[in-house]
């Protein structure tokens, strides 16, 4: 069987993570790792002027395949059209949610072993980013030409089709934040 659908996955609580560094003290045990290889790729030390950005409109769960097979979609495009030392690509969501599932058993006999929605805590399937509506997803940074912009808004639709929920693409410009000096 392939991935449930979101509707199986409530809302309805904060984040569940859980997570101590002593095992003992964890409430969830045997999380699946995260699928999500990397959050930046492309020239991470360049200068560029123009952000690209992919847009949630709604409140959604993000799980991390599907973020992965997003960045993966666009990485790709920009890599083909522009090349990988003119971007910098980030993911700025990372799936730190929990999702649990109520395993049910199947097969003969199973309604003699199962024991129903008694003790249905679930065990860890897997994990999910919790996107608010108006975050930013995933965002392209490059110096603006026509066809960087052009190569950046099909890689930014790539994407988006790979992602739950509606969405849109934000162009703006980027002015990379300089650090503030230490007072001594």
């Amino acid at each position: 069987m392939g991935l449930r659908p979101a509707k199986c996955y409530r809302w309805d609580s904060p984040a569940y993570t859980r997570i101590a560094n002593n095992p003992g003290d964890s409430f969830i045990t045997g999380i699946p790792g995260t699928k999500l290889n990397r959050s930046e790729m492309g020239n991470l030390n360049g200068d560029f002027n123009t952000e690209i950005s992919l847009v949630s409109d709604e409140k959604v769960q993000m799980r991390s395949n599907c973020l992965e097979a997003s960045r993966i979609a666009a990485n790709k495009v920009l890599e083909d059209s522009i090349g990988a030392s003119n971007y910098r690509m980030k993911v700025r969501v990372y799936p730190h949610h929990v999702i649990r599932e109520n395993v049910m058993a199947t097969g003969a006999g199973a309604d003699r072993v199962q024991m129903g929605m008694r003790q249905s805590f679930g065990k860890p399937m897997g994990t999910a980013a919790r996107v608010a509506a108006g975050q930013k997803v995933i965002s392209i940074f490059l110096n603006k030409t026509d066809d960087a912009i052009k190569a950046a808004k099909k890689a930014m639709r790539c994407a988006s089709v790979k992602v739950p929920g509606a969405n849109h693409v934000e162009i703006e410009p980027f002015v990379k934040k300089k650090k503030k000096a230490k007072k001594e």
